[in-house]
């Protein structure tokens, strides 16, 4: 598999096997991921891979805390600008009308979807979950090398057989999977990653989200 075929062939997958997934394998796949390229060099990202118990702990504290407070958010920042203009808003809803359309839960099934939307906190019921943390003193350069790495690790996985869904939706609880996992409170949890092998007879994952073509992002300038 080529840089392109690991591209245009890697999704977001949200159904896994109940198949396991070795250290060995997650080992291989951060260190090809570990020659991402960074600012100075800095390599500023940290990884916290869980499985076993220490994954039931993350999920256990999380749904904890949904019980307790459903509308709980303690990032700093959120993970989308509070109103949305055109075309991202476009583009966001289209995505989830799409999923859910593969998933046949209806609008007006709001318990189905916020169902699906919780399944988030079980990695979509992958063996292996990834936390991306980064210094909270770092800056928004550093952050962007952070972005970098983890589609490398996305990249790698591909490669290996394996697959991913990056998961902003762990953000909202940032600090809780930062107490369960001992995290100092230097470091900011940025995101999580499920890992494992896909289902591929979940409807889901035929999602195949649309892109923009290059005219639409690119500008050429040639005086």
């Amino acid at each position: 598999m080529n840089v392109t075929e690991a591209l245009k062939t890697r999704i977001s997958v949200r159904a896994f096997l109940d198949r396991p997934v070795g250290e060995d394998e997650v080992r291989q796949i951060l260190d090809t991921a570990r020659w991402t390229p960074s600012g100075g060099n800095l390599q500023p990202w940290k990884v916290h891979v869980v499985t076993g118990d220490a994954r039931q702990r993350v999920i256990d504290a999380v749904k904890a805390k949904l019980n307790t407070d459903p509308f709980a958010d303690e990032n700093d920042f959120p993970v989308y600008p509070e109103k949305l203009w055109e075309p991202y808003r476009t583009r966001r809803f289209d995505l989830g009308e799409q999923m859910y359309d593969l998933l046949a839960i209806p609008r007006e099934d709001k318990m189905g979807r916020l169902n699906h939307l919780l399944k988030n906190f079980d990695f979509f019921d992958a063996p292996v979950g990834l936390f991306f943390v980064i210094e909270k003193a770092m800056n928004p350069n550093q952050w962007a090398h952070l972005g970098m790495f983890m589609l490398a690790v996305a990249l790698a996985a591909e490669e290996a057989g394996l697959g991913t869904c990056m998961q902003e939706a762990w953000t909202r609880y940032s600090k809780t999977v930062g107490t369960a996992l001992g995290i100092a409170e230097t470091e900011q949890v940025y995101c999580g990653m499920a890992l494992g092998h896909p289902d591929p007879d979940a409807p889901v994952n035929r999602l195949r989200s649309e892109r923009a073509e290059v005219d639409d992002f690119a500008v050429f300038q040639k005086q």
